[in-house]
């Protein structure tokens, strides 16, 4: 069974730190693309950040020079390290990876979610 599992929510007050991890477990043969998403009570899912399989990344404007996001292949794990955080990140944070998987049908790609981790940033 494949699974997303995020770790490292939590409660900070407004200017703190916190550092969320996404780890890929099971049948796994590649992991390509990753993303952060993150979705707010009474708001639509966004985009957070991205990092392909070269290291390449992608962020929202709103986040720009406050969030970095990486990745360690050889862990299956991929991180997103907040900084600076702001009240208005009170989210719930996703990952999300396109993988290719092994089955009993053959190699499959798909794309898969974890159950997300809550963020809160207090004023």
């Amino acid at each position: 069974q494949v699974q997303l599992v995020e770790s490292g929510g939590g409660l900070v007050q407004a200017g703190g730190s916190l550092r969320l991890s996404c780890a890929a477990s099971g049948s796994i043969i590649n992991i390509n693309h990753m993303d952060w998403y993150r979705q707010a009570p009474g708001k639509q899912r966004e985009l957070v950040a991205g990092i392909n399989s070269g290291g390449s990344t992608n962020y929202a404007d709103s986040v720009k020079g406050r969030f970095t996001i990486t990745r360690d292949n050889t862990k299956r794990t991929m991180y997103l390290q907040m900084n600076s955080l702001k009240p208005e990140d009170t989210a719930v944070y996703f990952c999300t990876a396109d993988l290719a998987i092994v089955t009993t049908s053959g190699r499959i790609n798909g794309n898969y979610w974890g159950q997300g981790t809550q963020v809160t940033v207090s004023s």
